[in-house]
């Protein structure tokens, strides 16, 4: 849990009595790449920390994949709506790599959230993390070109431009994989 451990801690210490806590609570699982963490109109009653590898969510509008996220080493990844509105997620997560993963569910996650502050405040962060990431991206795309939405996200997210596919990548930025090829292109 080394790298999910050190993800925490520099969002927000938590006590090596924490850290127990989420062990005893976690499954350590591997899954392949392209497999489906989380569906889109079903429950999943888990989320997932990653330990190694990488993952996308994204949204089905009319037969189309439309990237919303990328996860990597140290982030967590489940369903906003199962764990907060008990409805089935509008998105789907997968991997993009072989990952190792630690499992809980949402249940016992929920519990944590309610009876150790630490956990609670580390939810809280990364929450305001991904709101800000969220309104970043929105104002992006309404101000920017595609190129500076490109350097944005270079900038932004280093890993996950060099380890994701340009399709998705180009899916999250809300441009044409050839305008995105056209962009990497210039900058060789």
């Amino acid at each position: 849990m080394r790298n999910i451990i050190d993800k925490m801690n520099s969002l927000y210490p938590i006590s090596d009595e924490t850290i127990q806590i989420l062990k005893e609570n976690t499954v350590l699982c591997h899954f392949p790449k392209r497999h489906q963490l989380i569906e889109a109109n079903k429950f999943c009653k888990s989320a997932y920390f990653i330990e190694e590898g990488m993952t996308r969510s994204f949204w089905l509008v009319n037969g189309e994949e439309i990237t919303t996220s990328f996860a990597c080493e140290g982030a967590i990844v489940f369903s906003m709506d199962e764990l907060y509105y008990n409805k089935m997620s509008e998105e789907f997560v997968e991997t993009l790599e072989d990952v190792v993963v630690y499992r809980i569910s949402l249940d016992k996650l929920r519990r944590l959230f309610e009876t150790n502050i630490e956990l609670a405040n580390w939810g809280r962060i990364i929450h305001q993390d991904e709101y800000r990431r969220l309104h970043r991206s929105h104002k992006e795309r309404l101000t920017l070109s595609a190129k500076e939405r490109y350097e944005e996200f270079r900038q932004q997210f280093p890993q996950v431009n060099q380890r994701a596919q340009l399709g998705y990548i180009a899916s999250y930025l809300g441009i044409t994989l050839s305008t995105l090829s056209r962009l990497r292109g210039a900058r060789k």
